[in-house]
């Protein structure tokens, strides 16, 4: 899809963190919107900023939500389905509860919006879908295990999906970031990146977004240079890359993450 102007994006987590950075952007390419997410006020107030835009308040992490989502919304050519909750601690510290929760948002409100929405954008053989994964979908690490498997899980099945939607005239593509400042889960923890990972900012993570949709692309990394070839060679040597990460003290970050979340509760 090289052109958004005048199309229509359904965008999910559109109130807060990333939301409104990726539906300003997308807005300046000329998009129009149908934005949700839970905080309605917070989403009114961007559709009065961005107009041309619907609102459809919906909590994905409830049964049926992303279904409900889905045909409200009606045709649309854009999903972007950038819905997230952190999901941080050991395993053994989180509840049953907080596991499903984490996978409702983060992976099956995706695909589940994908299976509704894609058929329409197939038979008018025109449309995109962007998945928003993370460095944890390349890179495991302690402390986030549960966050790791949904963004692992959301990252194969949006290139999967690609696949199978590949010669219909619907593009699909996956967007990971690393750890961005400013705006976002990451950065309400005020905590900082280790050097080996690397900060980058809303900014970027929305240009990231707008560069999939308009060049097709499968898979577009936000993350410095040396984050890109140190994930190359962990995919090559992944037990070379996770002793390296222990010994540097990369992981640090995740850990520090699930104490201040332990202290919390």
């Amino acid at each position: 899809m090289q052109d958004i102007r005048g199309r229509t994006v359904l965008l999910t987590g559109a109130s807060t963190g990333l939301g409104p950075h990726i539906a300003r952007r997308l807005h300046g390419a000329g998009a129009k919107f149908v934005l949700s997410a839970r905080n309605e006020e917070a989403l009114n107030r961007l559709a009065q900023e961005l107009g041309e835009s619907r609102v459809i308040v919906a909590d994905l992490s409830r049964a049926g939500e992303a279904e409900r989502l889905a045909e409200e919304a009606g045709a649309v050519d854009v999903l972007v389905s950038n819905a997230g909750i952190p999901a941080s601690g050991r395993l053994a510290n989180r509840s049953v509860e907080e596991i499903d929760r984490a996978i409702a948002v983060n992976l099956r409100a995706g695909m589940i919006l994908a299976h509704a929405l894609a058929p329409a954008m197939v038979r008018r053989k025109a449309g995109h879908i962007v998945f928003m994964s993370s460095v944890a979908g390349k890179a495991p690490a302690a402390g986030v295990s549960i966050y790791n498997a949904t963004k692992f899980g959301i990252r194969g099945f949006g290139l999967a999906l690609r696949e199978e939607l590949w010669g219909s005239g619907v593009g699909v593509s996956v967007v990971c970031p690393t750890f961005v400042n400013e705006a976002g889960m990451w950065a309400e923890t005020g905590l900082k990146a280790h050097p080996m990972s690397g900060e980058v900012s809303p900014a970027q993570v929305a240009d990231a977004v707008l560069r999939a949709i308009v060049k097709n692309r499968a898979e577009v990394d936000v993350m410095p240079l040396h984050l890109r070839a140190g994930l190359k060679i962990a995919a090559v040597a992944p037990r070379l890359a996770a002793t390296v990460a222990r010994s540097t003290g990369a992981t640090r970050p995740s850990e520090e993450l699930e104490k201040r979340q332990k202290h919390k509760r």
